[in-house]
């Protein structure tokens, strides 16, 4: 017809690679002098500082945890006017469901480099009686059913592992054996908070914190923070460091009150680790190490089947064998995890700052290498947050 216009459909965009080019940490363990603030800052510096960049390529930030109106409020304590923001808090997982959003926004042009910062003084904070350790949740919405019957966080997580072993045999021993490993991997790690070697009878004979939950079982608390940079392809060619790729992320949510837990022995890892699989064209025989939350011995024995690295219900039998250790076949948590090395609340960003340093070959002492020798080429990290609430896996790659 005339005078019709013809309307044309605009290209889409083409998705950009994006990667990791800075990672570090913060002072960690006991810091009773610095503020969270502070922490985040000198993590922040740090990071940018081990990818050679300029602060001003920063359009992209991320944080939750602290502050009135996080991320707004650290963002300007850094000196930072980002043009894309992200505060998602769903736990520890937090951390790596931001990497994903960060990569997503990265990926079709609405950022180019985005910081993840992290920061807390939880362990000076209950020193110096600022606050308590207080760890039973909301008396409002949902929660208000179960918090009458005392239901702590610890405590729901030891009947989580109360079912796996009920299902599955599952015994203390084999749980036990994870937090041994992991103070084996911390001995090799200078940064790590505790590193004295401990056996199993010495986590089976602790003081009972939930049954069936001995000291040993549960994560330390610390003080420390952490940041990573993450910024398009075309930026790596002027960072210090070699790229660590984001290959593949995936994210789900599960629940918040017990009675909605269709399976206490399945955790949201089941959903988030398989969509990041399919999302990097891997599967998780091709990863050679893995990086996961665990704040209690039994979170990483059920990330590791829910991720597929073991059949469902022979997690106890996998962990067991030494394993996780470095110089294990699958190392889990090399800097010694939060059951040894630093967990400062919520830890999912040092999962990432650790895969990346053992997948650049930054690792000294607990450095693991391929059986051919060579460095590790894929890692899975996977955070949780809550009581198996939230799940969120990220797959790097060298």
């Amino acid at each position: 017809m005339t005078g019709t216009r013809t309307r044309t459909r605009p290209r889409p965009r083409p998705r950009r690679k994006v990667a990791v080019v800075g990672v570090s940490l913060s002072d960690c363990g006991r810091v009773d002098e610095a503020t969270p603030y502070a922490l985040h800052a000198q993590a922040a510096r740090r990071a940018l500082a081990d990818s050679g960049l300029d602060r001003s390529v920063i359009d992209g930030f991320a944080s939750a945890g602290l502050g009135t109106l996080a991320p707004v409020e650290v963002a300007e304590y850094l000196g930072l006017r980002p043009t894309w923001v992200d505060s998602t808090s769903v736990g520890g997982s937090t951390w790596e469901v931001m990497a994903a959003h960060a990569a997503d926004a990265i990926a079709v042009g609405h950022a180019n480099a985005v910081l993840l910062v992290y920061g807390s003084t939880a362990r000076a904070d209950i020193k110096a009686g600022r606050r308590t350790g207080n760890l039973s949740f909301g008396a409002r919405g949902p929660l208000q059913f179960e918090v009458p019957y005392g239901h702590t966080l610890i405590a729901k997580y030891a009947m989580a592992a109360r079912r796996h072993m009920h299902e599955y045999g599952t015994t203390l021993e084999q749980l036990a054996s994870v937090a041994v490993q992991a103070r084996a991997n911390a001995a090799l790690n200078p940064d790590a908070m505790f590193r004295d070697p401990i056996t199993v009878d010495d986590v089976l004979s602790g003081p009972m914190i939930a049954d069936p939950f001995t000291k040993l079982h549960c994560c330390i608390r610390s003080d420390g923070g952490a940041a990573v940079l993450l910024v398009a392809e075309e930026y790596v060619q002027d960072c210090r460091t070699a790229p660590v790729w984001v290959l593949g992320t995936g994210e789900h949510v599960s629940h918040t009150t017990m009675s909605e837990w269709p399976d206490f022995t399945v955790s949201p890892a089941a959903v988030s680790g398989r969509t990041a699989f399919q999302r990097a064209g891997v599967a998780p025989q091709d990863i050679d190490f893995a990086e996961i939350y665990d704040a209690f011995t039994y979170m990483t024995l059920v990330t590791l089947e829910d991720l597929g690295f073991c059949e469902k219900g022979e997690g106890g039998e996998f962990v067991a064998k030494d394993r996780l250790k470095v110089g294990g076949d699958f190392p889990v948590n090399t800097d010694g995890g939060g059951l040894s090395a630093q967990h400062p609340g919520m830890r999912g960003l040092f999962l990432l700052v650790e895969a990346v340093r053992q997948l650049r070959g930054e690792a000294g002492t607990r450095q693991i290498h391929r059986p051919d020798g060579h460095l590790p080429e894929l890692a899975v990290a996977s955070g949780t947050g809550g009581w198996f609430c939230s799940s969120a896996t990220v797959v790097l790659g060298r």
